[in-house]
């Protein structure tokens, strides 16, 4: 079977849950448990120093377009070098690190430059990391070494938050709001170090024989043509994914009228706690079809989900139901989309250009949330959210199609070659 065709089995190899990926999932769960801790009251934080609702957009899309340089310069440079295990580590070291400068923020820029910084760890390490783990399992099993990944990496943004709801009531008691909020910060940072010494310590890589003459131009170029239209799907629907950090945000906000800030915040957060937990519950089941079916179809249902999220966020209800619906939604979609991305990806792309490939997929999903999160942070801000989700709507459904579309002729295989 050709590299550039889509993979599926319905076999179930015995031999994919090696000691890397038990590695590399548990390594995401720290670093998740690490950054999500932070994130989750990130934007009470910004809120509670005076920064608009327009600066989280800001934030968060460009740490993200910042770090997609790194991702295209790691990914092509992770085809280059005998071992990327080094550089990985590095990365997940700069994403803990980054947690804890934001508990010395003062105003929204700061807070910006310390995102960066994370961003930069996560664009470096992504790449290398996905092309360590799709060459550590057989083709056939890609589906549940990602999905195995991923619910790693949600079981951590499950704890994340959950431990900054622990630790505020902790802190709270007496305590000013801000300086919890600085305490939580530096106290995330603590598991996002560990991530960087688990993978240095349980993830095997033996070095590689280089296969990759190309310049790093010529590199993108030599990408298969079906992975290439795989990316404009992929970008058209990232255009609109904003980070779902928003969803607190939004939730927050039409709770506040009825039940005051601090109630409202709280229910964001356990909101986003549920939103985590079916991120965390749906992605290696999603994995294990996609092993079975044709990948890029599910993938582009995931798609819908996002659009029907966004559907529901137009309507601004603050029944309580109404917002665990929007979230649940959101929690599954991004289960398939961080699961079937990368598991996509690993069937179309050749060996010898694996991370390349990668970093391609991840710049292109930078690049997105850049332009999503800036775009409807001003429209919420402007105009009205729900022109911001108006426009997420229309890129989600837009990106479903040419990836479904690009998924006609996959015929489904009996088993990898």
């Amino acid at each position: 079977m050709a590299e550039s065709e889509v993979e599926t089995s319905t076999t179930t190899p015995r031999s994919w849950l090696t000691p890397t990926v038990w590695g590399v999932a548990l390594t995401s769960f720290l670093s998740d448990a690490g950054h999500e801790a932070g994130t989750a009251i990130l934007p009470l934080f910004l809120a509670a120093i005076g920064a608009p609702p327009v600066a989280l957009g800001a934030i968060e899309g460009i740490a993200d377009g910042l770090s997609s340089g790194a991702k295209l310069i790691a990914g092509w440079w992770g085809d280059r070098v005998p071992r990327r295990k080094p550089i990985v580590v590095v990365g997940y070291a700069l994403t803990g690190f980054s947690v804890g400068l934001f508990a010395l923020a003062t105003s929204w820029p700061f807070v910006l430059v310390a995102r960066a910084v994370g961003w930069l760890g996560r664009g470096v390490r992504g790449p290398l990391r996905d092309a360590i783990l799709a060459d550590a399992v057989p083709p056939g099993a890609r589906g549940r070494a990602f999905g195995f990944h991923r619910t790693g990496d949600t079981l951590g943004a499950i704890v994340g938050p959950l431990l900054a709801l622990a630790l505020l009531a902790l802190l709270g008691h007496g305590a000013p709001v801000v300086s919890s909020y600085r305490w939580l910060f530096a106290l995330a940072m603590i598991p996002g170090i560990l991530s960087a010494l688990t993978f240095a310590l349980t993830v095997r890589e033996g070095r590689r024989v280089i296969d990759n003459p190309h310049g790093f131009l010529a590199a993108f170029g030599a990408l298969p043509p079906a992975f290439r239209t795989y990316l404009v799907g992929v970008a058209l629907f990232g255009a609109g994914d904003f980070a779902h950090s928003l969803l607190t945000l939004r939730a927050s906000q039409v709770l506040a009228p009825t039940l005051g800030a601090a109630r409202a915040g709280q229910i964001a957060v356990g909101l986003y706690i549920l939103h985590n937990v079916l991120y965390a519950g749906a992605s290696f089941p999603i994995g294990i079809l996609a092993d079975r079916f044709n990948p890029r179809r599910l993938l582009a249902l995931g798609y819908v989900l996002m659009g029907v999220m966004a559907l529901l966020l137009m309507q601004s209800s603050a029944a309580l139901m109404s917002l665990a619906a929007i979230f649940g939604l959101g929690g599954l979609a991004i289960a398939a989309e961080d699961t079937l991305e990368g598991t996509v990806a690993a069937h179309l792309l050749p060996a010898a250009l694996r991370s390349t490939g990668y970093g391609a997929l991840a710049a292109v999903n930078g690049l997105g949330d850049t332009l999503s999160s800036l775009v409807v942070g001003v429209l919420w801000t402007a105009v009205t959210p729900a022109a911001g989700f108006a426009y997420t709507l229309v890129l989600s459904l837009a990106g479903a199609g040419v990836v479904w579309w690009g998924a006609r002729g996959h015929a489904r295989r009996g088993s990898p070659s």
